[in-house]
């Protein structure tokens, strides 16, 4: 057993779970969800039945038919003198459900592979011979490589060395590096909220205790809100994904990228910039300034291929001032021991074409968005974002019941991702991450059984909102 989670804490992350009967097989679908969505980390002590009960306002029976459901379908078991435990689920992604044919999976917004990938791969294939006859992976990463990446940024107005560039095996493990070169064990670390899962992964890993800072697709983030945090906290670490943000879309003003970088500098934070998202641009236009008037170690880039390029294509970069840069290498072999040679002249190849690949990204995109933003009309109640580039909507319901939905939406073959996975201190259930990276004609099937789902979960809240009101069962 790893950690406990208390009656009250568990209740919270429910949130509006009783939207169906019998009541008992809605919350054990609701712990599923948690389990499934790794709010719940597997070896989490569930609270006993009588606890959870009270914090519920159920019967001890029904929590105990939940808890019965849930050790049937194997994810609790009860253990002597720890109760119930959950369990680990599998060796894959814990926010993603393996679909089944015929699923529609929207859990990853990944656009499709650009298409000239295929020939470069088979062009650097050819040329294999020179590959091989080296080490094969490098900790550092080529420097042809480096050199490309470096001149990227000073074309953007980044002034950069090759020396400043490390290469990584994506930014996943990027941001596991930086993480665990930067933070100590109960550190402080200021993030959005909502933001990328899998970041909020990393930064608890290593140990960091984080603070949220609203982001909204109305309003952008909260920079009084963000200024006070860092005066009050001294984070040693901010992370923050200022271009097309995931999963809310927006992307930082001039003003929101000074305040911020102001703050930082003044409260000593290294702020840790995601640009994974960055070139992803449909027609938002030039990038404001902000972050490039930053001090020398104040700010970290981290990029990638994988949205732009190929989810497969496995290669990231981290771009800091030299000495951190030496850290990080001097960390790396406990992480991986470098990135495979093969990846590298890719991606070499490809950024020398990198305008071109851009551009077929934009259009692939903005033909997406627009597809899905059409789609979703058919949900005349729900509030859909303009997204002026990224991957997907963050699209806000009419009711706090995105777990529900997505529960329903799974059970009719539409697999989605629910708004509390992106949160980083809870809430979130009334909205839904939409992915437009899927072929319209499927993001028009999925739309018609989201609005299906929709009407059956809203149906069977009403009527256990009205069941509650007689009697508790």
């Amino acid at each position: 057993m790893d950690s406990r989670i208390s009656a009250r804490a568990l209740a919270a992350a429910l949130g509006g779970w009783r939207t169906r009967e019998p009541a008992y097989e809605a919350l054990a679908d609701s712990i599923r969800l948690l389990c499934l969505d790794n709010r719940l980390a597997p070896r989490t002590a569930l609270p006993a039945e009588r606890e959870l009960a009270a914090a519920l306002q159920l019967s001890r029976s029904t929590v105990a038919a939940a808890y019965r459901s849930l050790r049937e379908t194997g994810h609790i078991a009860s253990l002597r003198g720890s109760g119930s435990v959950t369990l680990p689920l599998g060796r894959r992604d814990p926010g993603r459900v393996d679909p089944a044919d015929g699923m529609i999976d929207l859990q990853q917004a990944s656009p499709p592979a650009w298409p000239g990938l295929a020939g470069l791969m088979a062009d650097v294939g050819a040329a294999a011979s020179s590959l091989v006859s080296r080490v094969g992976y490098d900790v550092l990463g080529r420097i042809e490589l480096r050199e490309a990446i470096a001149r990227r940024y000073t074309e953007r107005g980044i002034p950069t060395d090759p020396a400043e560039v490390l290469v990584t095996t994506g930014a996943q493990s990027a941001i596991h590096l930086v993480s665990t070169v930067l933070i100590g064990r109960g550190d402080r670390v200021l993030v959005e909220t909502p933001t990328y899962p899998h970041a909020v992964d990393a930064l608890r890993r290593a140990g960091a205790r984080l603070v949220g800072i609203p982001v909204t697709t109305g309003d952008g983030w909260d920079v009084d809100r963000a200024e006070q945090a860092f005066a009050r906290t001294l984070p040693v670490m901010a992370y923050f994904m200022p271009d097309f943000q995931n999963p809310t879309g927006r992307s930082m003003t001039a003003h929101e990228r000074s305040a911020l970088l102001a703050a930082g500098e003044r409260a000593g934070s290294v702020l840790v910039l995601d640009e994974t998202t960055g070139d992803l641009d449909i027609d938002r236009g030039p990038v404001p300034p902000g972050f490039d008037t930053a001090e020398p170690g104040t700010v970290v880039r981290i990029g990638s291929l994988g949205k732009t390029v190929w989810g497969g294509l496995r290669l990231g970069w981290v771009r800091a001032d030299g000495d951190l840069i030496r850290r990080l290498v001097a960390a790396r072999p406990a992480h991986d021991l470098g990135t495979p040679e093969f990846e590298q002249a890719i991606a070499s190849r490809l950024l020398a074409r990198f305008d071109d690949i851009v551009t077929q990204r934009s259009e692939l995109l903005r033909a997406g968005r627009d597809a899905v933003a059409d789609a979703l009309r058919v949900i005349p109640s729900w509030r859909i974002p303009h997204a002026a580039g990224g991957v997907s909507l963050w699209v806000e319901l009419d009711a706090p019941l995105s777990s529900a939905l997505v529960l329903e939406a799974r059970s009719r073959g539409v697999l989605l991702t629910a708004g509390p996975r992106f949160s980083v201190d809870g809430g979130h259930d009334r909205h839904l991450r939409v992915p437009f990276t899927s072929p319209p004609d499927e993001m028009m099937r999925a739309a018609h059984v989201l609005s299906d789902a929709w009407d059956a979960v809203r149906a069977g809240a009403r009527s256990t909102m009205v069941d509650a009101a007689g009697a508790v069962v």
